[in-house]
């Protein structure tokens, strides 16, 4: 004789089931947003929003060894049309005298985005870059970088 598909076997099962997965969501360590740099004109960027921490990428070496000219790539898939496009993409350092680094604006549509450049970092920090959309949405992205020689110390 078969055991009952809806009978007490299934219910165990089931309850077996549940358990594990609560127990294992609670062991997982849950997936927050990174605490942004206390940097004025990033937070009146935000102004109280908060950013989305997916399609944005910044990418800066862990280690550099001069601040002078740190490589530095931004990208972000498209497509973008017909949705929410990329109006600019802001470029925050938390320790540069100059905390607004670049603006990078794109008054037309573009499939896709893909900058490579350097930037000067006045010492080891967190870089941050937020991508504004035409819907208003924030989309952002931050690297940590640690500098063996710093640049910026003119304040230029």
């Amino acid at each position: 004789m078969k055991p009952s598909a809806t009978g007490p076997m299934l219910i165990r099962r089931r309850l077996l089931q549940g358990s594990v997965a609560l127990a294992l969501s609670r062991a997982l360590p849950s997936v927050a947003a990174p605490e942004l740099p206390d940097i004025p004109l990033l937070t009146q960027l935000l102004a109280g929003r908060t950013p989305r921490w997916e399609r944005l990428r910044l990418e800066l070496p862990a280690l550099a060894d001069n601040g002078l000219a740190v490589p530095l790539k931004l990208t972000m898939p498209g497509p973008f049309a017909p949705g929410p496009t990329v109006q600019a993409i802001h470029l925050f350092s938390e320790k540069n005298p100059v905390p607004d680094m670049a603006v990078f604006e794109f008054p037309v549509p573009v499939e896709k985005i893909e900058i490579d450049s350097r930037v000067r970092l006045a010492g080891s920090q967190k870089v941050v870059a937020v991508a504004v959309m035409s819907d208003a949405a924030l989309y952002a992205a931050m690297a940590e970088v640690v500098v063996t020689i710093a640049a910026c110390l003119d304040g230029g």
